[in-house]
């Protein structure tokens, strides 16, 4: 468990958990955090191999390989109390990833998934979308630059460069290459929120809603893509949640 999961405070009478994604090339510690700021529900941040204490391990290179690890690992304790899932960019499709295979393979659901700044899997603006993980490190520097969230300090240090870039890369090939069809049907009940940047580039978030028969919500808050870094965004997500979750939890009863 402690090799995949960060979770920064044990709260055993929590009334839900937490499950959280890191975003392409992140580490678990933004929001593990959040563990100790939420004080009615555990969090679980995920730990995936090829950085922090997991640095010389290979990276992955399929979303299956993803799925299957923290599924196994976590499968346990999700059969103790209620959880839900959150991911931004890459992080919201492993999400859905691991919630499509919770329902399919053991009949668990999340009682709230929250996908931040990223289309679904099978819109067509997630399709049409440039693959980056082909580019030149140069070109990918640029387009870092970008999108932002990324001190430019940093992105200027090439040893810094070298120390993040690779797992960066090695995630986005991983997500651009995860395919997945438009659901038929609804496959969870649960309810969905999008959370994404006002003044990032266009997501299909609406696409989100074919994954569950659930209430739909979309979050807009000002920034680019990482605005869920700006402290007074970042109060209104955990605010956001912890409302949901305490109320999901009375239901739940």
């Amino acid at each position: 468990m402690d090799k995949v999961i960060n979770c920064f405070s044990k709260r055993p009478d929590a009334v839900a958990r937490l499950i959280c994604f890191p975003w392409a090339g992140g580490g678990s510690i933004h929001y593990a955090r959040w563990g100790k700021i939420l004080t009615s529900i555990e969090v679980y941040a995920v730990k995936l191999p090829g950085r922090e204490a997991r640095a010389k391990e290979p990276f992955f290179q399929s979303m299956e390989q993803i799925v299957d690890e923290v599924i196994n690992v976590l499968l346990p304790v999700l059969k103790e109390k209620p959880f839900a899932l959150f991911g931004h960019s890459f992080g919201a499709m492993t999400s859905f990833a691991i919630a499509d295979t919770l329902k399919r393979v053991h009949k668990l659901e999340p009682i709230h998934i929250f996908l931040s700044g990223a289309s679904a899997p099978y819109s067509e603006m997630r399709i049409q979308a440039p693959k980056r993980s082909d580019l030149s490190d140069e070109e990918f520097l640029q387009w870092m630059t970008r999108i932002g969230g990324t001190p430019p300090e940093l992105l200027a240090n090439p040893e810094v460069v070298k120390l993040f870039l690779p797992a960066l890369k090695a995630d986005l090939h991983v997500v651009e290459n995860y395919r997945c069809d438009k659901p038929e049907s609804p496959l969870l009940s649960c309810p969905v929120t999008c959370f994404d940047g006002k003044q990032d580039m266009p997501h299909d978030l609406q696409a989100w809603k074919d994954i569950s028969s659930g209430d739909f919500a979309v979050q807009m808050l000002p920034g680019a893509h990482f605005y869920l870094k700006d402290a007074a965004n970042e109060k209104i997500i955990l605010d956001y949640i912890t409302k949901y979750l305490e109320m999901a939890e009375m239901d739940y009863l």
